[in-house]
């Protein structure tokens, strides 16, 4: 009779799970979600820096082509129509957005008198009652800088900067007008049409182009930094209330452009000013 003989079976246990202390546990999580907080700031910071530029760009070059054609095709009166003072809005108070506040002095009463610096007049073809506040009615070319933008009446920033348009400051002259044309713009972000504004120098040109005329204004000045609540600057004759020795003391036809500095901060406002040296009507 024959003897079956069987088989033991080996039983083979895996090594014992390994169980962290308490504390590196508690860093291993912490670890992983520091490198979670890092992906979400980064894909921020590259919506912020690249995609509302690109965004706001498009819009923006969008907007100026819409005018240009509407202007060159001579339409009917629509908006851009404004004399004197733009939008029926205080100046802006926000922070961040290349504006300067109104809190310094507004500069001389006289700023509207004033002889033309043309003998055809630049006030001819001047738009003839206020554009509606946030809406695009003209557009500014720098030839040194490669911007053509539109400007809107305002300068909030949801209804014009952050669009990357130029805001035309409410109570500031219209374009062509005696007094004092001012401007504010993003220096980075939303289109960032004043990024390089440092780079223009005296005797860079620049044109306002309306529906009734094209304004050329020379760069006359320049401010690298004063604050943002410096309401001179932007005043119809304007000089700063915190640096006196920069700006004008008599009355004339100006433009001032403002935005933040240095880059990528709001601590400062840069100025440039230029004067009107000619005008075309369209």
């Amino acid at each position: 009779m024959s003897r079956v003989r069987g088989r033991v079976p080996v039983v083979v246990q895996g090594a014992p799970a390994v169980r962290r202390p308490p504390l590196l546990r508690l860093l291993w999580h912490a670890a992983e979600a520091t490198l979670t907080l890092g992906l979400v700031l980064l894909l921020l910071v590259v919506h912020q820096l690249w995609w509302t530029n690109r965004q706001a760009r498009a819009a923006a070059e969008s907007k100026a082509d819409s005018l240009e054609r509407e202007w060159g095709a001579g339409a009917g009166k629509g908006e851009g129509e404004g004399e004197g003072e733009a939008g029926g809005r205080g100046v802006s108070r926000e922070r961040g957005d290349g504006a300067v506040g109104d809190r310094g002095e507004r500069g001389s009463p006289g700023g509207d008198t004033g002889a033309p610096p043309a003998s055809n007049g630049p006030t001819r073809g001047a738009p003839a009652r206020p554009p509606t506040a946030d809406r695009a009615y003209a557009v500014l070319r720098i030839p040194r800088l490669g911007l053509r933008v539109p400007v809107a009446a305002g300068v909030s920033k949801g209804g014009v900067l952050n669009k990357g348009y130029v805001g035309h400051y409410p109570r500031t002259a219209a374009p062509g007008r005696p007094g004092n044309f001012a401007l504010a713009g993003h220096r980075n972000t939303h289109g960032e049409p004043f990024r390089h504004l440092d780079r223009l120098r005296p005797g860079d040109r620049m044109t306002v182009g309306t529906r009734d005329a094209v304004y050329t204004y020379t760069v006359d000045k320049t401010l690298d930094r004063t604050s943002p609540r410096d309401g001179g600057v932007i005043a119809p004759v304007p000089r700063s209330a915190v640096r006196p020795g920069y700006g004008y003391d008599r009355a004339g036809y100006y433009v001032t452009l403002t935005t933040c500095t240095p880059a990528y901060t709001s601590k400062y406002r840069l100025v440039v000013w230029g004067k009107l040296t000619s005008m075309r009507p369209r």
